[in-house]
């Protein structure tokens, strides 16, 4: 564990809450060249494994898909979640 990763909990996002999903063109670029799907994406942020502290008051979360982890950065603007990249990581690596 790297010694700048904060630990934020889980979940991330208040389910309560009717959250819309906006993607950074940086985002649904990467997504299509990482055969990610929007869908696999928002269930991370909604219901992650766990979340930790970006960088620019932005979250990372963290969200096992079979052997992989998906790592997605985000912000958030009230109801909006802001999709700033997404990909796949070893697991090992931020453990």
């Amino acid at each position: 564990m790297s010694w700048f990763r904060l630990v934020l909990g889980k979940p991330s996002v208040k389910k309560s809450k009717v959250m819309q999903f906006d993607y950074t063109d940086h985002a649904e670029e990467n997504i299509g060249e990482r055969g990610l799907s929007k869908q696999v994406i928002e269930s991370a942020v909604t219901n992650p494994d766990e979340v930790v502290e970006g960088s620019l008051g932005r979250k990372i979360a963290h969200k096992m898909i079979g052997t992989k982890l998906l790592r997605v950065v985000y912000g958030q603007q009230g109801n909006v979640l802001i999709i700033v990249t997404a990909y796949y990581a070893k697991p090992e690596r931020y453990r």
